[in-house]
């Protein structure tokens, strides 16, 4: 029973984060807020600050620190990998750790890779923190009657986001499926491949079934839709924008500062 008792208060806790309360549309104007400033420049500064101010708000979103770093896990290990052709590619500033043809590593070129890299964490963390317990018939309400998006196109967005969790469903039972059959245990090259087309298969089956439903049903007439939850604005929406404005602005003036700005076209 106290097991229990935590658990329903844990389930209250997570129901009652604050930015559960911001509309979704607002949330993606933070996402825009919180990642375009970031295309301005390539530095490592305003990125490190971005990360940290952004971590620090996750209290605010009602998920649990290790369920982010959890799901920022892969693109952190991917990150590195858009830092290459700067690493190997950019223009030569400073000292001159190696060269051989077109490439060369310097000290400019390991700034700037590790920027870039910065960058992309950066950049992905928003979405993680502002989307990651965003439901998606909630968005859709938004995107229809907040920012006035075509109702057509709305519940295209909804359908297809609702089967994504198919998605994994389907994959996780054909690999069981592959397993008992003996055939899950070597080969990992070629099994994913193989599922993968298999997964395909299905989406494209699944998609087409789906279509003639919603065409079925009148989701693709053109006639007023009316919207049983209504979404509107509220004064929270208008404190988050301000709060993505000012972790940009912190940010950006944080590499002013410590002069390492770096327009990106400069």
């Amino acid at each position: 029973m106290t097991a229990l008792n935590a658990r329903t208060d844990e389930v209250q806790v997570a129901r009652a984060a604050w930015l559960d309360g911001v509309n979704p549309v607002t949330k993606v104007v933070l996402a825009l807020l919180l990642s375009v400033p970031l295309l301005a420049s390539i530095d490592a500064t305003s990125a490190l600050v971005a990360i940290g101010l952004q971590l620090a708000c996750v209290p605010l979103t009602g998920l649990a620190l290790l369920t982010v770093l959890r799901r920022l896990a892969p693109i952190a290990l991917f990150a590195p990998v858009a830092g290459v052709s700067m690493l190997l590619y950019a223009e030569p500033e400073g000292t001159i750790y190696w060269s051989f043809g077109f490439a060369t590593i310097s000290e400019g070129s390991i700034e700037l890779a590790i920027a870039v890299s910065l960058r992309v964490v950066a950049l992905a963390l928003p979405t993680i923190l502002l989307f990651g317990r965003t439901d998606p018939t909630e968005l859709a309400d938004a995107l229809a009657q907040v920012a006035k998006l075509p109702s057509r196109f709305v519940l295209g967005v909804l359908a297809g986001t609702r089967t994504l969790g198919l998605f994994l469903d389907d994959w996780r039972s054909m690999g069981l499926a592959r397993r008992a059959r003996g055939v899950g245990d070597s080969g990992a090259m070629r099994r994913f491949f193989s599922m993968a087309f298999v997964l395909l298969v299905f989406a494209v089956r699944r998609g087409t079934k789906l279509a003639m439903a919603m065409e079925a049903r009148g989701f693709g007439s053109g006639i007023p839709r009316t919207w049983s939850r209504p979404s509107r604005l509220s004064g929270r929406d208008a404190v988050a924008v301000v709060g993505g404005i000012a972790v940009m602005a912190i940010a950006i003036g944080a590499a002013v500062l410590a002069g390492t700005f770096r327009f990106v076209w400069s």
